[in-house]
């Protein structure tokens, strides 16, 4: 296995392609690419359907996956408000991989049973895989898809994102082999010699203590151990320096424990959610995601800082866990929040610049998105302000940090 990474600001989109694909060839040496992931700036939006000839003429026979972005990764760099394309290459000798495009509507009813799942992505249940998926935000049901797999195939890594190269339905462009969609979901089933690493930073740190769910209504938080949450918050206010009170006015989180046999839930064991809005007659709190009495949360705060040490802590502890060997064959996706980059730290490259400081020189490659697709736990959700990663190696084999 080996992976290329390239990124090209040219003004237009074949000179762009251009100059990565002589980077990409260069990088692969006399190997052939089987897989090719193409990330485009809406900067190039009238020539979008020229990429998918101008892969085939100089890849041939590989697999083009790809889509629309607001910003591009390539190389480790991330380039924002500015024309670029993203391209990676990657040979991958003895892994199958299954295209498969899901148009909207198209999706199996909750009572389906795996295998409508299973044809839906064209992967028999069963099938030792992973996935990537990227998918356009105005016409899919990301989570309904991703809850679906899940069901279908509990112990696929599945990551990804969704296309964020437009303001409207039918702007985004998504690619998949010899065609380009502007609708519904493109995505690459991996079998064989190959394997996904996830790491997933949603840039959070908890605030005040573990809390109990006493009380709840579909998204609707009533009470935690007992009182309402504004009782609770209102304790962990006053415990809280002047820059966090200050963060709590306009970056609270909730936390939510997705394990619940998980009595000491550490870094990354809690799905982080919006609250999305207050009732201060009831003292109750609107979270974007579907409470259940018992689970545990804990309420948390972002900001830049805060998401930079996630990261890192994330990043160390994929490391750490990781034993010894291969680093030259891997290769890496990122799918970063459009919220994240240069608007949340002020300056470009930050996530990548860790990545590769931490991890090693895998050749990086990714767009920022409207959405992140990653796993917390065992399950895979749709998330926000989150970078989520996907390292690819040989599934026998880990990498030389």
């Amino acid at each position: 296995m080996k992976w290329s990474s390239a990124i090209s600001e040219e003004s237009t989109l074949t000179a762009a392609f251009e100059d990565c694909a002589l980077r990409l060839e260069d990088g692969l040496g006399e190997l052939d690419a089987h897989l090719v992931a193409a990330f485009v700036s809406p900067h190039y939006a009238h020539e979008y359907q020229t990429l998918t000839a101008l892969a085939a003429a100089r890849f041939g026979d590989a697999l083009l996956v790809g889509c629309s972005g607001g910003g591009v990764i390539g190389a480790a760099t991330e380039v924002e408000n500015r024309p670029a394309l993203a391209l990676t290459a990657a040979h991958l000798p003895n892994v199958q991989l299954t295209p498969f495009h899901i148009q909207y509507g198209a999706l199996p009813d909750g009572d389906a049973p795996p295998d409508e799942w299973g044809s839906l992505v064209k992967t028999p249940i069963g099938a030792d895989v992973d996935f990537l998926i990227l998918a356009d935000p105005f016409s899919m049901q990301g989570e309904q898809l991703l809850m679906g797999l899940d069901y279908a195939f509990p112990r696929s890594a599945k990551i990804g994102g969704l296309a964020s190269g437009a303001h409207q339905e039918g702007g985004n462009a998504l690619y998949l082999d010899d065609e380009t969609y502007t609708g519904g979901v493109v995505g690459v089933a991996f079998e064989g010699d190959v394997q996904i690493d996830t790491v997933v930073a949603q840039g959070c740190r908890p605030i005040g203590e573990l809390l109990h769910i006493t009380s709840s209504r579909r998204n609707i938080l009533l009470e935690v151990d007992g009182r309402t949450p504004f009782e609770v918050l209102k304790e962990i206010f006053i415990t809280l320096d002047e820059r966090d009170r200050e963060l709590a006015q306009h970056s609270l989180f909730l936390g939510v424990v997705m394990d619940e046999l998980n009595d000491d839930p550490q870094l990354g064991d809690f799905l982080i959610r919006n609250i999305v809005g207050v009732d201060a007659q009831r003292g109750a709190l609107a979270v974007g995601e579907m409470l259940k009495e018992g689970q545990t949360v804990q309420f948390h705060l972002r900001d830049a800082e805060t998401s930079s040490q996630d990261l890192s802590a994330m990043l160390e502890q994929y490391v750490s866990e990781l034993p010894q060997s291969g680093r030259a064959e891997a290769g890496a996706l990122l799918f970063q929040c459009l919220g994240r980059g240069s608007y949340l730290y002020g300056r470009p490259d930050h996530d990548t610049n860790m990545f590769t400081d931490m991890v090693g020189a895998v050749p990086l490659t990714g767009f920022f998105c409207n959405g992140e697709i990653g796993q917390v736990g065992d399950a895979t959700f749709l998330h926000g302000y989150t970078s989520s990663f996907g390292i690819f190696r040989p599934k026998h084999r880990a990498m030389d940090v």
